[in-house]
């Protein structure tokens, strides 16, 4: 059509777009009905939520997206698409660490879509406990910060925990100042999380230098208390302030613009090869000199790249460690299963908790 076009002429292509659009939404909801009866008849186990189909997807689509969408609203078009067409085959009911409002919650939000339920827990082992115990069908966990470095609870978790990491979501964080107060000169104390208190350091120094801050147990928690205290301030995400209804008198208030936290997506399935997976594993070494160096060699010899190595006390014995590592490729892959079995019998602990796709924008 024309850019000459008149403004009630486009307005009714839009209107005709958009009827063609519900109808098309619709026939994939009934397709993915159809998937669903095929699974059901089959039998066995049946997995509604494949995360490796969905990540393919994605990928896909954002690959043909000739613009002027950004890669990075395709994606969210398209998830929540099939976050709709999946709650038709069966809802899904998601753990994260509450209360609501967190960056936990958004991190679920986005990686799952609005169509599914969302289940607060008190804390991250209580996450896992909920996917354990069947209440949740997954959960999802916060594992590292960019600039705070990791969340050492998760780590611990999973030394005793038998479910497998079936996903991540990357969220940039973008930390708001949000209150009832109508001005800065209006805020008396300042509540948040100590890490996020941390991230925004220089900028509560800057803005704020006589004002209390005072760590709380969530950004939730302390978009809580500025909703019913006066004169009280959070520093809190975009949800918080929907949810608490509470004013932004300060937007963006991070001192690293590209503050990112990295969530895990804990299940019980394993999952299959994407095309663009990450495998994450325990290795307790012999204690004996270069036991770590001959146990990461062979990843190395192999041109496998290792995205992340940490170490936490196995609580198994004084100066006693079990390293967490990240590597490229999917338990599977020939060159990636070679080098496993090859480490087996050279390490006193080889344990993977997880091939899963890599995160989609």
């Amino acid at each position: 059509m024309s850019v000459d076009s008149s403004l009630s002429e486009l307005r009714e292509a839009i209107d005709e777009l958009d009827s063609k659009l519900l109808t098309l939404f619709n026939e994939r909801a009934n397709l993915a009905k159809d998937v669903a009866t095929v699974k059901l008849r089959d039998g066995a186990s049946v997995d509604f939520y494949r995360p490796d189909r969905e990540a393919s997807v994605l990928r896909r689509v954002q690959e043909k997206n000739p613009g002027p969408l950004k890669d990075e609203d395709v994606a969210r078009i398209y998830r929540e698409l099939m976050s709709s067409c999946l709650a038709v085959e069966k809802p899904l009911t998601i753990a994260f660490l509450g209360p609501s409002g967190t960056f936990t919650q958004e991190a679920a939000l986005k990686h799952f879509g609005h169509a599914v339920h969302t289940l607060e827990a008190a804390t991250i082992s209580d996450i896992f406990h909920e996917v354990d115990n069947g209440d949740a069908h997954y959960g999802v966990v916060p594992v590292e910060n960019s600039t705070e470095g990791v969340i050492n609870h998760t780590l611990d978790t999973f030394m005793n925990s038998s479910l497998q990491i079936c996903g991540e979501v990357a969220l940039r964080i973008h930390h708001h100042l949000l209150s009832t107060a109508d001005s800065l000169a209006d805020v008396k104390v300042v509540y948040s999380h100590q890490q996020s208190l941390a991230q925004c350091r220089q900028w509560l120094v800057v803005n704020l230098p006589s004002v209390e801050i005072i760590a709380v147990s969530s950004n939730a928690e302390a978009a809580r208390l500025a909703h019913e205290e006066k004169g009280a301030a959070a520093i809190a995400g975009e949800i918080a302030s929907d949810i608490y209804h509470l004013n932004k008198l300060a937007s963006h208030i991070e001192d690293e613009p590209n503050n990112t936290t990295r969530f895990l997506v804990l299940g019980k399935q394993r999952v299959p090869a994407s095309g663009d997976d990450k495998t994450s594993m325990m290795i307790s070494t012999k204690n004996v000199a270069g036991a770590l160096q001959a146990a990461l060699a062979p990843f190395a010899y192999a041109g496998i790249s290792l995205n992340k190595i940490e170490s936490r006390p196995s609580r198994q014995g004084a100066w006693d460690y079990v390293f967490f590592v990240d590597i490229d490729g999917h338990q599977d892959d020939e060159k990636v299963a070679a080098v496993l079995q090859e480490l087996q019998p050279n390490v006193n602990l080889l344990k993977v908790i997880g091939s899963y796709p890599r995160a989609v924008i």
